[in-house]
């Protein structure tokens, strides 16, 4: 037996173990491996019952889904935390907009949250209760006319980077966005009177356009990637 201990313990690089009230010393020096195992102990007579006791892998504490539900901090997450943010809480000034972003862990600077609301069409309205706030969709443009030019004026200042690809099937369109960015698309989409486009449907990447049908789904899908690729001059 001691034979058979003596050469478990020269493979697995032990330098005391035990068997029943008997302590067995093997002379190979003790090289603790990656996984912390520094010592290997046979509790029964039997040298096939060998246990190994090794040090258990640490595991960072804390909600293990966090990394999946962390919002992407990009710019058109940023954009749709904006507009939750407006649609669900009365925001009356950009220093108070900052505030809500910075607690949310997104830092904006101030030229960039003006434009921001610029790009959204947010405006500010007396609200019923009298107080002033951000409000955004077509009742920022009351009053104005609705023409080809400012329609797609304002579409491509929404939806610049957003579009990775478009795909007709039928009377529907299939556009690609970058990953977090398709309910803030989608959200520009609607707030525009778009001939054809009857509704839109977004997940996290993806915008479903249904048109009024296939014809209107082919040429939406063109004037839609030639009104994405636009820069303001």
């Amino acid at each position: 037996m001691e034979n058979n201990i003596d050469q478990i313990a020269a493979e697995r690089n032990v330098v005391e173990f035990q068997v029943g009230d008997t302590s067995y010393v093997n002379a190979t020096e003790l090289s603790v491996d990656n996984r912390g195992q520094d010592e290997i102990r046979v509790e029964n007579a039997d040298e096939d019952d060998v246990k190994s006791t090794d040090a258990e892998e640490s595991k960072p504490e804390g909600n293990a889904d966090s990394t999946r539900t962390r919002r992407p901090s990009n710019r058109a997450a940023r954009l749709s935390m904006i507009q939750d943010l407006l649609g669900s809480t009365q925001v009356a000034s950009q220093a108070q907009l900052s505030d809500l972003l910075s607690e949310r862990g997104i830092h904006v600077t101030q030229a960039t949250l003006s434009r921001d609301l610029d790009e959204m069409n947010a405006t500010k309205t007396r609200m019923k209760n009298g107080r002033i706030a951000y409000t955004l969709g077509i009742a920022a443009w009351e009053g104005q006319a609705t023409t080809t030019e400012r329609i797609d004026k304002q579409l491509s200042r929404g939806l610049s980077g957003l579009i990775t690809s478009v795909a007709a099937a039928q009377n529907l369109l299939v556009v690609h966005t970058p990953a977090g960015a398709a309910q803030y698309m989608a959200s520009v989409i609607d707030r525009q009177p778009i001939d054809g486009i009857l509704g839109t449907v977004a997940g996290d990447d993806t915008v479903l356009l249904i048109c009024a049908d296939d014809d209107t789904a082919k040429d939406r899908s063109r004037w839609l990637l030639d009104v994405a690729s636009k820069r303001e001059g």
